[in-house]
């Protein structure tokens, strides 16, 4: 499991915070070599720490203002990878996670409006192992998806 040391924690909270500042004004910033700062970027991201650099994008922004999050029951027997590749499929389809509980996943997904968010989960549950949805639809965002003050914590 890796771990983090204070120039790691101070490096990935740099780029965390201004994804793109550079590795040479990042090292400026930093006090620290620009080959240091470059290495331990290249450790970060293959011992999976940083896993990538891509722009956030804003579902409503695309034209997906709603968000919803159902929760799915699937046949055991059959397992968790059939939904997940049948999800993999529908683009509005952003995560799935296997969770604990009275459901066996939970899916994060947008539409352009919510009688268009019907058409979505009905896409959803043609699976054939997914047995019931359930869904819960946004109403506001109060966090953001967010990693910052968990490093900070570090």
């Amino acid at each position: 499991m890796p771990s983090l040391d204070a120039l790691d924690a101070r490096i990935v909270l740099l780029f965390a915070r201004e994804p793109r500042v550079g590795v040479l004004e990042g090292s400026r910033r930093l006090g620290v070599a620009r080959g240091t700062v470059q290495a331990r970027l290249e450790r970060l991201e293959r011992n999976g720490v940083i896993t990538g650099w891509s722009p956030q994008v804003d579902p409503a922004a695309l034209g997906f203002p709603v968000t919803a999050f159902a929760t799915l029951e699937i046949a055991q027997a059959a397992g968790h990878g059939p939904v997940a590749d049948h999800l993999r499929t529908i683009p509005e389809v952003l995560e799935a996670h296997t969770i604990t509980g009275a459901a066996d996943m939970m899916v994060r997904l947008v539409a352009r409006y919510n009688a268009d968010l019907q058409r979505v989960i009905d896409e959803v549950v043609a699976a054939p192992n997914v047995r019931r949805a359930t869904t819960l639809i946004v109403l506001a965002t109060e966090i953001d998806p967010r990693v910052v003050p968990l490093v900070e914590s570090l």
